[in-house]
């Protein structure tokens, strides 16, 4: 059975710091978050404890700090929030996946390199489905 994860922004910041440390402590990882998000050390201490319970992280004790690793990958937690995305689209748009897409490229700036991407994304699941008819 495959897990669910669903996690908010900020969990994801404090994910991301550790996926791609493959470990760290609470300071390392307040220290990451510093540009952007001015954050106690008590708040990521808790978050992260919270993550851990959640069965994302586990953690071993170096000294006198906790030092944690992500338990999950990256692409398990994407595969897992995408996945309940999906469902959630599939509800709001009734199944027509055009209006979904035309609703995600006029709700927000999209870049004129973001548009080619999908324009080749799609261009290649066109291919793949016609060849599959073949």
């Amino acid at each position: 059975m495959r897990m669910s994860y669903s996690l908010t922004e900020l969990q994801l910041a404090l994910m991301r710091v550790l996926w791609e440390r493959s470990e760290a402590t609470v300071v390392d990882v307040q220290e990451a978050l510093e540009p952007e998000r001015r954050l106690a050390q008590s708040t990521v201490a808790t978050l992260l404890s919270r993550l851990e319970k959640k069965g994302l992280l586990s953690h071993r004790v170096e000294g006198r700090q906790y030092v944690y690793r992500p338990r999950v990958s990256e692409a398990d937690v994407k595969r897992s929030m995408v996945g309940e995305f999906a469902e959630l689209a599939d509800e709001l748009f009734q199944g027509d996946v055009a209006a979904l897409v035309s609703h995600l490229l006029t709700a927000q700036d999209v870049a004129a390199g973001d548009l080619a991407r999908v324009k080749a994304l799609i261009e290649a699941r066109e291919r793949e489905l016609s060849g599959r008819r073949s």
